[in-house]
């Protein structure tokens, strides 16, 4: 297909393309961040704390870390909340982006009109749910741009946490 024959949903999937790769980079980034809050949490090295960060191998595990150990006692309420509201965000931020990153994109024959088809059942009490299909369009490209704004405030967030805690960085 030429450039003269590109579709404006044609564009449209390019523009989400390019804002993936953009979201993915910015929640790496951002997420490495829980090395800082694992060392000043569990009061060891950064070097120990990125060998824990490494060994679990999911973003959800991470997370789960650094939220139970902001929930152990040893920790005043302030830091706890502080903590929490930032893993609240992280968590916001991990679920549009796992909903892109683990779904299968579909297209008409033509090769547009590009959809999201999610890869996951959902339980309801007498039957079973998958395969939810959702178009890929303006209104998802500026829920997307506007995650990646989300992110990068909540990266800036977490320094201003470092600095205020006087957490290993």
């Amino acid at each position: 297909m030429s450039a003269a024959e590109m579709s404006p949903m044609a564009d449209e999937f390019q523009t989400f393309l390019t804002l993936m790769g953009r979201l993915n980079y910015t929640w790496t980034n951002t997420e490495s961040l829980l090395i800082h809050m694992i060392a000043g949490l569990a009061g060891v090295t950064k070097e120990v704390a990125t060998v824990i960060f490494l060994t679990l191998n999911t973003s959800r595990a991470r997370i789960d870390l650094v939220e139970r150990l902001a929930k152990l006692d040893t920790q005043t309420p302030d830091m706890r909340e502080g903590v929490l509201g930032l893993t609240r965000d992280m968590h916001k931020i991990l679920k549009l982006k796992n909903k892109y990153n683990h779904c299968i994109y579909s297209f008409d024959n033509g090769g547009r009109n590009a959809s999201t088809i999610l890869m996951r059942i959902s339980d309801q009490k007498h039957k079973i749910e998958y395969g939810k299909s959702s178009p890929i369009n303006s209104r998802e490209i500026t829920l997307v741009r506007e995650t990646i704004q989300k992110t990068q405030a909540l990266n800036k967030s977490l320094w201003e946490f470092f600095k205020l805690r006087r957490f290993p960085v």
